[in-house]
């Protein structure tokens, strides 16, 4: 029912440029973006709804080349995620965590006094790997939809999953969070 709706949605939006239709998908989605947005740039809101921002713009200026094939959700995804990419590179991010915009981006929640803040934990990964592991523990995605979101193969989402899972219970056990 839900997908259906959805695509009735988009239908009206692109056959008849329904903006209300349009209005109705972002109130639907503008949570789970932002929230992915914020996970990716380590809780800096002003950037997160930004790029947010961009991502329905982008969606409603293109929304007629939505074919189905997909469900709306993981075809916003992918925008979001391209919006996301365009924007590292962009600022030169996508060299690695040393640059200058993934210090800023890793210095973002460093300020807290608690003794481990999810954001840092989020730093230690790489940005492929944040994505990904953000898509499926924090969004709930699979695999499969994480591969369509991202254009990775399914392998590759499994390794970037692994490393950050891995990467993360270090980070976590360094902190004093060891399950026992």
């Amino acid at each position: 029912m839900e997908a259906i709706n959805d695509t009735s949605l988009v239908m009206q939006v692109a056959v008849f440029r329904n903006k209300r239709a349009f209005d109705q998908l972002v109130r639907k989605y503008q949570s789970p973006v932002r929230r992915f947005f914020l996970n990716q740039t380590l809780g800096d809101v002003q950037l997160s709804d930004d790029l947010a921002q961009d991502t329905f713009v982008k969606a409603y200026t293109s929304i007629g080349k939505f074919r189905g094939l997909s469900s709306f959700a993981t075809w916003l995804y992918r925008i979001a995620y391209n919006v996301l990419y365009d924007y590292l590179r962009s600022h030169h991010a996508t060299d690695g965590m040393d640059s200058p915009a993934a210090a800023r981006l890793n210095s973002v929640g460093t300020d807290c006094n608690t003794k481990m803040d999810v954001y840092d934990a989020l730093a230690r990964l790489k940005p492929d790997e944040r994505t990904c592991i953000t898509l499926q523990l924090i969004d709930g995605q699979p695999i499969e939809k994480i591969s369509e979101i991202t254009g990775m193969p399914q392998g590759t989402v499994k390794s970037h999953l692994s490393r950050g899972k891995e990467k993360l219970a270090t980070y976590l056990k360094q902190n004093g969070y060891d399950r026992r």
